[in-house]
């Protein structure tokens, strides 16, 4: 089944929702609406060898779960599905009756300790990651194999580039060889056949040398730096490449140089991971909206933030210690559920 055969055949939803902002009632001007929900297969596709877990149109802000895919996230206490399954009825737009068989206080469980706040630090990930790359933007010119290299000289030492000038030599006619118990340290000699072979090269290389040929200088490959330095270079430009621009501009425009909106999700993640663990319950529409939109607008600055979330984490694994939650949704039962459901969904057809 795809989305647009769902569409035209709207009999076989079980649960159609607003979800996202606008079921957080953390909506702003411009805000998109999404739609989640969940539906049936017809019979004969499910006793076929393709099964659809999920289907979704184009764009991706309307998104719905087959109802066998559905159960199986509730028991891995996914945070989408939880909140979809408690949306509020004000944002459901269609509940089939069986849907009645579903609660959530039946999957609820300590696992949400690492689905809403584990799912939350990936967020905090994001907003760190983004003000590093901010803060410390990274040159398009990148850098070589030479400028990790650095020259013995008396008591200190010079970039391996300086030094060649300062000697008059070119990299390309010069010599290295290993040198022994000195890790990424080597010889340098006055003919060779270079200290790289290319400016794109990854590591130094290494000449033939002629016995006895004195070498000129002890240098060393700061190898790890450059690896270091390689994997940021990749990361911050393919994350130039592939920034929300608009979410970029806002985190600029605030001041506060962190993505914002990720940082009110945190919070909320956070906030409802809390009250999962002391109420037992999934409250999606926000209590706490006007924090939320403070933190969204760049209210805060980012040490602030980053204390908040070090206490509430603290504050969360404590409440989930004591918590009465079951360690694991039952298994048996949910598919006990997902049997009567798939049967009392066919036999009305």
């Amino acid at each position: 089944m795809t989305y647009e055969q769902l569409m035209q055949a709207p009999q076989h939803l079980l649960l159609k929702c607003i979800s996202g902002s606008n079921a957080y009632n953390l909506n702003i001007p411009g805000s998109d609406i999404d739609y989640k929900g969940v539906f049936v297969l017809p019979r004969q596709e499910l006793y076929g060898m393709h099964y659809t877990p999920q289907v979704s149109n184009e764009s991706n802000d309307e998104v719905y779960y087959e109802v066998g895919r559905f159960v199986e996230l509730l028991c891995k206490n996914n945070p989408n599905i939880l909140e979809l399954l408690s949306t509020d009825t004000d944002a459901v737009l269609f509940r089939h009756p069986l849907m009645d068989l579903i609660r959530p206080e039946d999957f609820l469980s300590k696992l949400c300790l690492d689905s809403f706040a584990g799912y939350a630090k990936t967020q905090i990930k994001k907003a760190r990651g983004l003000n590093k790359k901010i803060n410390r933007p990274i040159g398009k010119a990148r850098k070589s194999v030479l400028d990790f290299c650095f020259v013995q000289e008396g008591t200190g030492t010079l970039p391996l580039q300086e030094w060649l000038d300062k000697k008059g030599l070119r990299q390309e006619k010069c010599g290295l060889t290993q040198l022994s118990h000195f890790r990424d340290g080597y010889l340098v000699y006055a003919a060779g056949n270079g200290i790289v072979s290319s400016d794109a090269a990854n590591d130094v290389s290494l000449s033939p040398i002629s016995k006895g040929e004195p070498p000129l200088a002890v240098m060393h490959f700061n190898k790890d730096g450059y690896s270091v330095y390689c994997r940021e270079y990749r990361e911050y430009w393919q994350w130039m490449d592939e920034r929300n621009d608009l979410r970029y501009e806002q985190a600029l425009a605030h001041g506060k140089q962190y993505d914002a909106k990720n940082m009110m999700h945190t919070f909320r993640l956070l906030n409802m991971a809390l009250e999962i663990a002391t109420r037992g319950e999934v409250i999606v529409r926000r209590p706490d909206r006007d924090f939320l939109l403070r933190v969204r607008s760049g209210e805060f600055e980012y040490e602030a933030l980053m204390a908040m979330v070090e206490e509430k984490t603290e504050q969360i694994d404590r409440a989930f210690a004591a918590s009465p939650l079951q360690a694991a949704p039952d298994e048996q039962h949910a598919e006990k559920i997902l049997r009567q459901i798939r049967t009392t969904f066919y036999e009305n057809r």
